[in-house]
């Protein structure tokens, strides 16, 4: 999927790799990242760990664990993901993830983002939950600018 943001680029990478940002934003609807669930090192052969846990049941929590093999500051994050857990799925699953920082007119940011497996394997609408998590950003990025 692709994306514009208005906000620099370097702002939009910070979001995604500032635990104290992420916490903000990142999620489906009805979840949150408590701040002290996040570990982060984003670095070639990082990582980034937290916790998904449900608002109105804080007993359901979803592990995620992020590996990062490639990172270049402010322009690529490459990895994946095993998240514990999906809802449905009952298990399990390991996503691999592609995210491409780009610098727009006006000042803005397009990301690039690819994701797989496909949707059927790992239950579940990706596009609906990272839409989700965009409106959080936009407006945390709004109050950035």
């Amino acid at each position: 999927m692709s994306r514009i943001f208005d906000a620099p680029r370097e702002l939009v990478y910070r979001a995604f790799v500032d635990p104290d940002q992420l916490c903000q934003w990142f999620g489906p609807a009805g979840v949150s990242v408590p701040y002290e669930t996040m570990q982060s090192d984003v670095r070639p052969g990082g990582f980034q760990r937290f916790v998904l846990v449900s608002d109105a049941d804080p007993a359901h929590r979803t592990p995620v664990d992020v590996a990062l093999s490639e990172v270049v500051d402010d322009e690529l994050l490459v990895g994946h993901a095993d998240i514990g857990g999906i809802a449905g799925a009952g298990r399990e699953a390991r996503v691999r993830l592609r995210l491409e920082f780009l610098d727009q007119a006006a000042g803005r940011t397009r990301l690039e983002l690819r994701q797989g497996p496909s949707r059927a394997e790992i239950c579940g609408d990706p596009e609906s939950v990272w839409e989700i998590s965009f409106t959080r950003l936009d407006a945390l990025l709004r109050r950035s600018v």
